[in-house]
Parts: structure tokens; C-alpha cells; sequence
């Protein structure tokens, strides 16, 4: 397949193929008692439930209910929802780690779904307002996603989100040679935070704008070439966010770099030798967040090239407006994905 191939159909294959490799491996992200233990490893434990989650969110809200992906996307956030206890096994980590942020984070996915617990939203909101809540140490990039979390979960504080983008590495507007891993990885964060996970593009502020489409294509071939798979597609993701996203050309020949490097089952490494390089597939750990993000950067891709899904998702990202509503009404306040 050449660059010039790459068109919107392939792209969205790329997705699909995605999408069949989570979906096959939907138990790879089931908990464990390991996620409610002292010396629990939160990273391979709710850290990819919660990126599941907020995978299939994003993509819901991005593809309209009639697209195949839509109906994968509800299915594996269903699933998501169900593995925690829907919504009773944030109860069990606030008894557990009151300070932590990693719950209210994940929580704040479904909730944005509509899918939400009053009983957590309460004990949460009650550790919110104490000091030691909000004057916990973060980076300003962490602190950012933590304010987003707080807002899309019912707590309500003053909005001190513009201050603290300004002390984000992206906020900054740093000097283009100094992007590094670490940094790429803050600045495609910044950037979900800003836009709502690519939902709103507004949300960037025109500076930022104006850097990242001056900078992002230098970035992204320069991630491609260290066949950095997993920053490679939170930057396309990022591409296709931004206020005036960039034509297809601009888009092929790294689609096309993605493609070929995507096995046959649909996983994508995280970085190293991919398909095309006769590489063997990788394990869990080390393909299915770049996977994830394979699926989430076509599905961004696709609407911002098609303009397709914008018309009728609700801002829970929970379908037909009237539909959700009525899905809220009947459950209780949990809408339904699907």
C-alpha cells in the first residue's frame, strides 16, 4: 500500500482490525483481587480498564450509533462497566486509598457515559473538599486531567484549569528540539484534556494551536522513524483534534507507516518491529494500549475527515439525545451504553 493510497476507508480498518484484537481480548482486562491489594500494581490492574474505558468513550462519541465501531465500542465499555461491580468497587478503593486520584480518574470515564454511582460520587465529594485532597503534590499535567476527572464526576471548585495549562510543558511553548518521549506523552494529554478527548477542538487555546500544527508533523515522522507505535498514534489523535485539523495527504503516509507495522490480528506494538518487520506479535502488556490507541486515533481521524458523528451524540457521549435520556430516566440516573 503506498501513501498515496491511504485513504479513509483504510483508515478505518486500521480501527476495526483494533477493535477485533480488544474485543478478543476483552478478559485480558477483566479485574482481579491484585487490583484490591496493598501491593496491587494499579498499572496493569485498573490503569487498562480505565483506558479501555476512556477508549471506547471517545470512540462512541466520535462515530455516529449506525457505525459498526460504535456498537464494539459500547460492547467493551458495557463490559468495562460491568467489572466494576458497576460503579460498587469504587466504593471498596475509596475505603481503601481515600487520597488516591487513579479512582475518581477512572470513574470520571463512565460518568461522562452516563453511566455513574451516586453512593462513590458522595464519598468522593466529601474527600474533595478537604485540604489534604487539594493540596495534594501533581504535575501540572496530572493536575490537569484530575480537575477534568473532578468536573465530569459532579465536584464542582473554582476552575483553575487555564493557570495550570500554563505550566504544562505544551502550555509553555517550549522550544520545539526539546521534545522528548516525556514530554510528547505530556503534550497529547494536555491536549485530551483540553479538547475533551477530541470531542470539543475549541478547547485548544490558538496558540497552542498555531505551535502544534507548526511542530506536530516534524514530531510524529520523527516518532515513526524510532518506530515509537504508541506516541505515534496519540499524535495523530492530537493531529485530528486540533481547531483546523490537517487534509488527508497530510495523514497517509503515516497511516500507511501504522498499517504496515499492525499484525494481522489487529494488535499494534507499543514501539519496535512491527508486522512488517516479520516481528513477533507482542504480549498484553506490551501491545494493548498502542492498540487502544489505533482505535482511537482512526475513529478521531475518520469524523474530523468525514465530518461524520458530531449531529447526534449527546454531551455524555451516550448516543441519540433522546434516547440517552431516556435510558438515564429508566435506570436510575446509569445511562446505557449502545
Amino acid at each position: 500500500m503506498t501513501a498515496t493510497s491511504m485513504g479513509v476507508g483504510d483508515i478505518r480498518e486500521v480501527g476495526a482490525a483494533a477493535f477485533a484484537w480488544l474485543s478478543a481480548h476483552s478478559a485480558d482486562f477483566a479485574l482481579d483481587e491484585d487490583a484490591f491489594t496493598e501491593d496491587g500494581h494499579v498499572d496493569i490492574t485498573w490503569k487498562p480498564l480505565g483506558e479501555l474505558a476512556q477508549t471506547c468513550q471517545s470512540v462512541r462519541s466520535h462515530l455516529p450509533p449506525s457505525d459498526p465501531l460504535h456498537g464494539c465500542a459500547s460492547d467493551l465499555l458495557r463490559f468495562a462497566w460491568q467489572q466494576t461491580g458497576r460503579g460498587e468497587l469504587f466504593l471498596r478503593l475509596q475505603r481503601l486509598e481515600p487520597f488516591a486520584t487513579y479512582p475518581l480518574e477512572v470513574y470520571s470515564v463512565f460518568a461522562a457515559a452516563g453511566l455513574r454511582h451516586p453512593g462513590y460520587e458522595a464519598a468522593a465529594a466529601t474527600t474533595a473538599r478537604t485540604r489534604g485532597w487539594r493540596l495534594t503534590e501533581q504535575e501540572p499535567t496530572r493536575r490537569l486531567g484530575v480537575l477534568k476527572a473532578e468536573r465530569r464526576s459532579g465536584i464542582e471548585r473554582p476552575d483553575e484549569s487555564a493557570q495550570v495549562l500554563r505550566r504544562t510543558w505544551l502550555g509553555g511553548l517550549p522550544e520545539p528540539w526539546t521534545f522528548e518521549r516525556s514530554s510528547g506523552y505530556a503534550l497529547t494529554h494536555v491536549v485530551f484534556h483540553l479538547t475533551d478527548w477530541g470531542r470539543t477542538p475549541a478547547g485548544v487555546p490558538a496558540d497552542l494551536a498555531a505551535y502544534l500544527a507548526h511542530w506536530l508533523p516534524s514530531w510524529l515522522d520523527s516518532c515513526l522513524d524510532a518506530t515509537m507505535w504508541d506516541l505515534s498514534c496519540e499524535l495523530l489523535v492530537v493531529a485530528a483534534s486540533l481547531p483546523d485539523p490537517p487534509e488527508l495527504p497530510a495523514f497517509q503516509a503515516a497511516w500507511t507507516r501504522i498499517a504496515r507495522a499492525q499484525h494481522d490480528s489487529g494488535a499494534l506494538p507499543q514501539e519496535g518491529p512491527g508486522a512488517d518487520a516479520a516481528g513477533p506479535e507482542p504480549d498484553f502488556l506490551r501491545c494493548y494500549h498502542s492498540t487502544l490507541m489505533a482505535a482511537f486515533a482512526a475513529a478521531q481521524t475518520v469524523k474530523r475527515l468525514t465530518g461524520e458523528g458530531d449531529d447526534d451524540i449527546d454531551a455524555g457521549g451516550d448516543g441519540h439525545r433522546s434516547r440517552a435520556g431516556r435510558a438515564r430516566t429508566r435506570h436510575g440516573g446509569q445511562g446505557v451504553p449502545g
